[in-house]
C-alpha cells in the first residue's frame, strides 16, 4: 500500500511496475514495492478497481474517460513524432518515452517537461546520456519515469538520482552505485529522490522486489 499524503515515501515504495498482457492480473499484482500496473488502453473497457497506467498506441487518440482517469498514460513514441505528442493535452499525466538518440535525450527531456510531460528513461542508456537527463530532471517537479533490466539497474538509477540532487558525479553514482549510501538515506532525503524517480518498469517486479531486499534495501 503506498504512504499516505502525510508520510514521506521511502526509496522503494510503490516503486515497481511492469506491462501486462491482461487486466487481471494487472489487478492481482500487489505488495509495497509495485507501483500501479501498466496496461494496454484496449484492455480497459470500464474503471478498473485500482489505480492503474494506461498504455496508448501512438497513431490513436487518447480514448475517453469514461468518467474514471488512470493515475497515468503512458506512450512510446519516435523522434518524428515528438512534436504531435508534446502537442497532446491529456485528462492525466502523460509518461512519454521518446526514442531518441543519446545525444537528443536531455533536450527531448527538457521539451516534455515544459509541455507537462513526465520524461521516461529509456533502458541501455550510457552514464552520459543519464546524467545529462538527470540534470534536466533535478530542477523540475514533472519527475522521471524508466526502464530497466533487474536489480541492478534499478539501484543505479537511485543512485544516480541521489547523485543529480546532492551535486555528486551522476556518472560515477551510476556506473559503480554504493548501497551504502542508499541504505543510509534519512526519510527525507528518500523521499526527495522519490519526488523525482516516480516508478521503474521492470520484466519481473516480485524478483527485483526480492533482490533489492537481499542487497538491504527497503521500503522503509
Amino acid at each position: 500500500m503506498p504512504p499516505s499524503p502525510e508520510e514521506p515515501r521511502g526509496l522503494l515504495d510503490a516503486l515497481l511496475t511492469r506491462r501486462h498482457d491482461s487486466l487481471d492480473g494487472a489487478l492481482a499484482a500487489t505488495g509495497p514495492m509495485l507501483a500501479p500496473p501498466i496496461v494496454d488502453a484496449a484492455l480497459v473497457a470500464e474503471p478498473p478497481t485500482r489505480e492503474v497506467v494506461v498504455a496508448l498506441d501512438p497513431d490513436q487518440d487518447l480514448p475517453s474517460a469514461s468518467g474514471w482517469r488512470p493515475v497515468r498514460y503512458q506512450i512510446d513514441c519516435r523522434a518524428e513524432h515528438l512534436d504531435d505528442v508534446l502537442a497532446v493535452v491529456a485528462p492525466a499525466p502523460l509518461e512519454v518515452y521518446a526514442h531518441v538518440p543519446d545525444a537528443a535525450l536531455a533536450d527531448t527531456a527538457r521539451a516534455l517537461t515544459e509541455a507537462g510531460h513526465i520524461p521516461g528513461l529509456p533502458a541501455g542508456r550510457g552514464p552520459g546520456a543519464v546524467a545529462d537527463f538527470l540534470a534536466v530532471l533535478a530542477h523540475t517537479d514533472t519527475g522521471y519515469v524508466a526502464r530497466t533490466d533487474g536489480a541492478e539497474g534499478v539501484v543505479a538509477l537511485l543512485a544516480a538520482t541521489v547523485a543529480a540532487l546532492s551535486g555528486f558525479d551522476v556518472r560515477a553514482a551510476f556506473a559503480e552505485p554504493d548501497v551504502d549510501r542508499l541504505r543510509r538515506l534519512v526519510p527525507e532525503a528518500a523521499a526527495a529522490v522519490r519526488e523525482i524517480l516516480t516508478a521503474v518498469e521492470v520484466d519481473d517486479p516480485e524478483r527485483v522486489a526480492r533482490d533489492l531486499e537481499a542487497l538491504g534495501l527497503t521500503t522503509r
